[in-house]
């Protein structure tokens, strides 16, 4: 089997003055897609054969920035700078790829559209019609000769865009949120309506799987218009919401081990654990399986039918009038009196707990701060103060959270997997160690003094 992959170059400048088309360099934004893409590239293993380039400035630049981010590769004696690839027209590139070694089994051209786009759809005519500044497509063809190669028998095994590989990308064509709204029902509605479009926006970024981020805020997403939903339901009664939020909530649940591996993950990156080298990559190499079969089943589900239909009967149900009727009967003394309720029971929880109250019961904790701000948030008049306070109540519960998940990863781990006794001992300390820190964030929660709504 053969492998292709095709290459937009990144965003370039404008021609101007004396410049011609081929000196045209990149833009900063340019430099970010080329950045964000050598991640994508890697996994791949586009860059482990061959490399062509056209010899256009802004085509140059865009492998330069890549070769930057893979220090590791050497890439000076499989990169060819190529003349014949700066051309416009399917039809030059399509007989290009034709005069290939047949030893060359795996190839990355990096060039122009239309010409990427044309040979892209005359390998496979289901392929997209656009190939954005810095996309990459991925293809498969059967194991013949170049010149032998037939129109329609590639198949497309990916396609990633900057904007799906790079969250800080995707920010700048993410959908704006809501501008302020005097009435209440009509911020609501709003901030729902924007909560689904960005759930919908995120979701091409989540089945990439680069960039972290991209579940992290699909998820709080989820969350955030599950907990508005609530909010409103703990209010008034609002026919046929709870059923939606139900949907909701299975929705981000089946997000939550693999956020829990994304985080570890980060974690064993930036803070070495006290583990060996040994212990430390075969923990990293079998956390990475789990979070590989999490993103499928994830991406499968998001590719589903019934995950499409799903999520528009909600949008269709933020805009039916059987919501607008409820929303309309919210007030900032309703959503206040209900904002009392849920302190109280909050600052009941927080003085019930003990050195020996079990984790589930910060975890309930956690969750019932979590409500009281989404709910604070409906009322752009709180006080500030409370607001800031319940931001740092959930960091901190929130912590504590990430440090029983890492616990339960290294249990499965310990009992999941054969590993020797000696690197068994050292996820053992490291549990212990953890639990240290456990222990020190209990007694700040524990120190916690009550609530005051302000």
């Amino acid at each position: 089997m053969r492998h292709l992959y095709l290459m937009r170059h990144a965003k370039a400048k404008q021609p101007h003055g004396e410049m011609t088309d081929h000196q045209r360099p990149l833009r900063k934004r340019g430099e970010r897609q080329a950045e964000a893409m050598a991640q994508v590239l890697q996994r791949w293993q586009a860059l482990e054969g061959e490399i062509f380039v056209s010899t256009a400035a802004r085509t140059r630049q865009t492998f330069d920035v890549i070769e930057a981010q893979h220090l590791e590769h050497h890439f000076a004696s499989h990169v060819l700078f190529d003349d014949a690839l700066y051309t416009f027209e399917g039809d030059a590139l399509l007989e290009w790829l034709k005069v290939l070694p047949d030893k060359a089994e795996r190839v990355l051209v990096i060039g122009h559209n239309p010409a990427l786009i044309e040979l892209t759809r005359w390998l496979n005519d289901e392929a997209p019609h656009s190939l954005p500044t810095g996309s990459v497509l991925y293809m498969t063809l059967p194991d013949t000769p170049w010149k032998a190669i037939a129109k329609g028998e590639a198949n497309l095994e990916g396609g990633i865009t900057p904007e799906t590989a790079s969250f800080p990308l995707f920010q700048r064509t993410a959908p704006k949120p809501p501008t302020h709204q005097k009435r209440t029902a009509s911020r609501v509605r709003d901030l729902l309506e924007y909560q689904y479009q960005m759930v919908r926006a995120l979701e091409p970024g989540v089945i990439a799987g680069m960039d972290p981020e991209f579940l992290h805020q699909y998820r709080v997403n989820l969350r955030r218009s599950r907990a508005v939903g609530e909010s409103v339901l703990a209010i008034t009664k609002v026919p046929g919401l709870k059923k939606m939020l139900k949907r909701l909530k299975q929705r981000a649940q089946a997000t939550s081990d693999l956020r829990d591996l994304d985080v570890l993950l980060e974690e064993l990156a930036k803070n070495q654990p006290p583990l060996s080298t040994d212990t430390r990559q075969h923990l990293r190499q079998w956390l990475q399986h789990c979070r590989q079969a999490q993103r499928q089943t994830l991406g499968q589900q998001l590719r589903a039918p019934g995950y499409v239909d799903e999520l528009e009967s909600w949008q269709r149900y933020i805009a039916s009038d059987e919501l607008w009727k409820a929303l309309s009967k919210l007030t900032c003394k309703r959503i206040q009196a209900v904002l009392n309720e849920r302190i109280t029971r909050h600052n009941e929880a927080l003085a019930a707990l003990s050195p020996a109250s079990p984790d589930t019961e910060l975890h309930d904790l956690r969750k019932g701060v979590k409500r009281i701000r989404y709910l604070a948030d409906l009322n752009p008049a709180l006080a500030e103060p409370l607001l800031v306070e319940l931001k740092r109540r959930q960091s901190l519960l929130g912590d504590y959270q990430d440090l029983c998940s890492r616990q339960a990863w290294l249990d499965a781990f310990n009992a999941g997997v054969d590993i020797p006794q000696e690197q068994r001992k050292e996820c053992s300390q490291w549990q212990a160690a953890l639990e240290t820190q456990k222990q020190k964030l209990r007694k700040k929660v524990l120190a916690l003094p009550p609530l005051v709504s302000h």
